[in-house]
């Protein structure tokens, strides 16, 4: 076994007193040259005194700007709005491409409308279909907006929807009112329709004046009998006056309330179709606004609104036929106005 192996423990303890006598020598050379290191001169720029940041004055500037009211001024050459970003738009001219189109200066690019209006509302007329085309997709064209005067940029801003109605079609239900003998007690009646839905007043339960009948029924509360006439006319069969009772019967259906007909009594069944009347319902659609294509209907005499399902029900649909409808509504002005559509038809006639 050798020396250090014997003497390992001795060895270590001398090792660390040499160490801890040299980390002593180091420390007291640097104790002594502290007083050195702080009297000694800084180095680099010399340092103000003056406490302030340069230019801090302009920061209280800049903040009160915040509260300048600004406003963006449009740019204009002459009567033509220009784009600050862009300049002033100029077109190929096809007769001459060496020399560009200055719409401001030149003629209409589209007859019926003038340059500066598409200047002014910022659209390209460029397109051979300009105006055709719809910038802010409500449904109404470029030339319908310049001819309305309405913003074609601006999808709450558009022409009467009038000019997109369309009538497809009616819905009409044909019925008869026949009414019977008169008696002491009334007058008996029986309803019938396309439908084939049918009503009975019989001789049990004659209707009076002023009562409202049937109790029951497609015809249940329909009719109110408000009285009855005797007239001459001349019978074609036998050509002689004979006595005729039109009995007076007015309608308590909502959109036809008020409606008197005045029923000859005891007609034939055979000319039932003279003595029809019909209730008609108009199949509509609405070519803006996102409506193209979807059907709405409308009974006749009844309000509605435009475009289908808003809550201002502004227009009336007055009258109904299998050719034609007609729509009364109230103008900015307050007058009242009506409207013819044809079937088939976009727009008032």
């Amino acid at each position: 076994m050798s020396w250090f192996s014997e003497n390992y423990e001795k060895a270590a303890l001398g090792a660390g007193a040499l160490v801890a006598a040299g980390l002593v020598f180091v420390g007291w050379q640097k104790y002594g040259s502290v007083e050195n290191d702080f009297s000694a001169e800084p180095k680099g720029p010399p340092v103000s005194s003056d406490p302030s940041v340069e230019n801090g004055d302009l920061v209280s500037t800049a903040k009160a700007s915040y509260h300048l009211e600004r406003q963006w001024i449009k740019g204009d050459d002459n009567g033509r709005p220009v784009d600050l970003f862009t300049g002033v738009a100029l077109f190929v001219n096809k007769n001459d491409m060496a020399k560009p189109l200055d719409l401001l200066n030149g003629e209409d690019v589209h007859e019926g409308i003038p340059n500066q209006w598409w200047l002014d509302n910022r659209i390209d007329p460029g397109f051979g279909d300009s105006p055709q085309r719809d910038p802010d997709g409500d449904g109404f064209s470029n030339t319908e907006e310049f001819t309305a005067k309405t913003n074609p940029n601006d999808g709450r801003d558009y022409p009467s929807l009038l000019s997109k109605l369309s009538y497809v079609g009616d819905e009409s239900i044909q019925w008869v009112l026949k009414p019977g003998p008169e008696s002491q007690d009334g007058f008996t009646f029986t309803y019938s329709d396309r439908l084939g839905n049918k009503n009975r007043a019989g001789a049990a339960n004659p209707v009076k004046v002023d009562q409202v009948f049937f109790g029951d029924g497609a015809a249940r509360g329909r009719f109110k009998l408000l009285g009855s006439e005797k007239r001459m006319e001349l019978n074609a069969a036998i050509k002689a006056q004979v006595e005729v009772i039109y009995v007076k019967v007015e309608d308590q259906k909502p959109n036809k309330l008020g409606k008197v007909y005045e029923i000859r009594s005891q007609f034939r069944d055979v000319e039932a179709g003279k003595h029809s009347y019909f209730d008609r319902t108009a199949i509509l659609t609405l070519d803006a606004l996102k409506n193209a294509g979807e059907e709405f209907k409308v009974e006749e005499n009844t309000s509605f609104s435009l475009p289908p399902g808003g809550e201002r029900k502004d227009y009336k649909l007055t009258e109904v036929t299998p050719g034609k409808i007609t729509v009364e509504f109230t103008d900015k002005d307050g007058n009242k106005k009506t409207h013819e559509f044809a079937k088939g038809g976009i727009g008032p006639t």
